[in-house]
């Protein structure tokens, strides 16, 4: 059996829902298509409006010198819907955290005239897998607490 390095998995609580593992669309695409996990309402931005979080019932793990990134897709960007974040950085040590199981939504704000509906399988955001380097000083020893955000201490 070939040894898992990186890839997908439906996210506790999830896995009755009908949700499906990311693709690449062609052999030679970057990154795996994320859905969104169930219908999902985005308002329009106005100051102070939080961002919206749209589920995908997904986590992901990959090799500890790697990371995944969330990625909007060009179609959402048409639309109006942008990365709250710019991109989502996610590390190796998210998965299977204790806090959410490595469930990872996607942050987005909308900025077109119109509230916007997200129907569940619609095509939301992409991920590509990467590695990371380390400064030569590097003493990074923490360990991982908890879920979203839980770093930003």
């Amino acid at each position: 059996m070939k040894e898992r390095t990186r890839g997908f998995e439906i996210a506790y609580g999830w896995e009755k829902r009908g949700i499906n593992l990311p693709k690449r669309s062609t052999a030679l695409a970057a990154a795996y298509d994320i859905e969104a996990a169930e219908d999902t309402v985005i308002p329009v931005f106005t100051p102070g409006v939080k961002p919206t979080l749209i589920p995908t019932g997904l986590k992901a793990y990959c090799l500890p010198d790697e990371f995944y990134q969330v990625y909007n897709r060009s179609s959402g960007a048409g639309k109006g819907l942008v990365l709250a974040n710019g991109v989502g950085v996610i590390d190796a040590d998210y998965y299977n955290n204790p806090t959410n199981d490595g469930h990872f939504q996607v942050v987005v704000f909308n900025v077109s005239d119109h509230e916007i509906v997200v129907k569940k399988g619609e095509r939301v955001a992409q991920v590509i897998f990467q590695k990371y380097l380390v400064a030569d000083d590097d003493q990074a020893d923490g360990m991982r607490q908890g879920g979203f955000g839980s770093t930003d201490s």
